[in-house]
C-alpha cells in the first residue's frame, strides 16, 4: 500500500508538471464571457513570476464606489479562456459567475486566476503537512524513488498570495479586503493548496473550496495536519467534492477521513462544511466546470 502511494505520489507529480504553463503567456484571453484584465508578469520576491488574470463583474464598469468579494483560484489558465487551459476545456468561470449573478443567486464577486508553473507540484503540497517523522519519510521514499530531491515552496507560495498578490489586487480594484469576503479555491492539489491557505492564513481567507482534492498524495498525510491545523468553526466555510472516475475513485476513504476530522473540530455538515460525491465524474476542467456553481454559491449567496 505505501509503495502505491509512493508512486501516485510521483506520478501526480509528473501530471501536475504538465499542467503547467507552457504556453505563451503573451497570449490574448480570446473566449471569455465579461471583462478580463491579464497582469501579464507578477513578480515576487518568494516565488517565480507568473500571469494573473482578474475577471471582473458585470457591474464593476458601471460603477464608480461599489467594493466585491474576492475569489482567488489556482490553475489560472485553466479558468475561463478553453484555447488556454490544459485539455481545451476551462472551468467555465466566467459563463458560471455570469449565469448565477443575473440570476441574482450570489454576489456580484472578482475572480483571480493565478496561473501555476513548472513548480506547481511543489508549490501546492502543503508544507507543514510533511515536516513531522512521517512526512520527512515519505520525501526520503520520493527522493530515493525519483532519484531527485523533493523540494516544497508552499509557505513561499502562500506568502506571494497573502503579502504580495492579495494587496497589489486591492490596490488596483474596488475589493472588499476583509476575511469574510475573501476566498480560495481550487481543484487536485489545488484543492490541497487551498485548504492549506485556511488554515495558515485564517484571518485571511473565510472560505476554501477542495474540488477532487488528491488527498492520496502523501498516504493522506494533509488529513493527518488537518487535525491540528482546522480553524475553530463558525467563522469559515470549507467545500470538498470527488467524483468516482480516473484519479478521483481512490478519494471516497481518504475524502471519509477528512469528514470525520472536521466533525470532530465541530463543523456543521452544510453550514460550515459541504462534501458532495459525483458519481461518474472523472478527474478533470470538464467535470468540475458541471459543479462549480455549488461551492460558488455556498461562499457568494446573497444574504437576506
Amino acid at each position: 500500500m505505501k509503495i502505491v502511494a509512493i508512486l501516485i505520489f510521483v506520478s501526480l507529480l509528473i501530471v501536475s508538471t504538465s499542467r503547467a504553463d507552457d504556453k505563451d503567456d503573451k497570449k490574448e484571453l480570446l473566449d471569455v464571457t465579461g471583462d478580463v484584465v491579464s497582469l501579464e508578469k507578477v513578480s515576487s520576491k518568494y516565488v517565480d513570476e507568473r500571469r494573473v488574470d482578474i475577471w471582473l463583474p458585470p457591474s464593476y464598469s458601471k460603477t464608480a464606489d461599489k467594493r466585491y468579494p474576492v475569489l482567488y483560484m489556482h490553475d489560472g489558465q485553466n479558468l475561463f479562456d478553453p484555447k488556454l487551459s490544459y485539455i481545451g476545456v476551462d472551468w467555465g468561470i466566467d459563463e458560471t459567475m455570469t449565469n448565477l449573478i443575473a440570476k441574482d443567486e450570489i454576489e456580484e464577486a472578482i475572480v483571480v486566476g493565478v496561473w501555476n508553473t513548472p513548480k506547481r507540484p511543489s508549490e501546492y503540497m502543503p508544507q507543514k503537512a510533511l515536516q513531522t517523522p512521517k512526512g520527512e519519510e515519505i520525501l526520503k521514499k520520493f527522493t530515493e524513488a525519483t532519484k531527485s530531491k523533493a523540494e516544497l515552496y508552499s509557505d513561499n507560495y502562500l506568502k506571494f498570495l497573502v503579502q504580495e498578490l492579495k494587496p497589489l489586487i486591492d490596490s488596483k480594484f474596488r475589493t472588499k479586503i476583509d476575511r469574510e469576503n475573501t476566498f480560495i479555491m481550487g481543484s487536485s492539489m489545488g484543492g490541497l493548496i487551498s485548504l492549506y491557505a485556511l488554515c495558515e492564513y485564517p484571518e485571511v481567507f473565510s472560505g476554501a473550496g477542495c474540488v477532487s482534492t488528491h488527498w492520496p498524495i502523501g498516504e493522506g498525510i494533509v488529513i493527518d495536519y488537518l487535525k491540528t491545523a482546522l480553524p475553530k468553526p463558525g467563522s469559515h466555510k470549507i467545500y470538498f467534492d470527488f467524483g468516482t472516475e480516473t484519479l478521483d475513485a481512490q478519494y471516497e476513504p481518504y475524502q471519509k477521513r477528512a469528514d470525520e476530522v472536521m466533525k470532530a473540530g465541530g463543523y456543521k455538515e452544510n453550514i460550515d462544511w459541504i462534501t458532495r460525491k459525483f458519481e461518474g465524474e472523472d478527474h478533470s476542467e470538464r467535470a468540475w466546470r458541471k459543479r462549480v456553481d455549488i461551492p460558488i454559491k455556498f461562499f457568494l449567496k446573497k444574504k437576506g
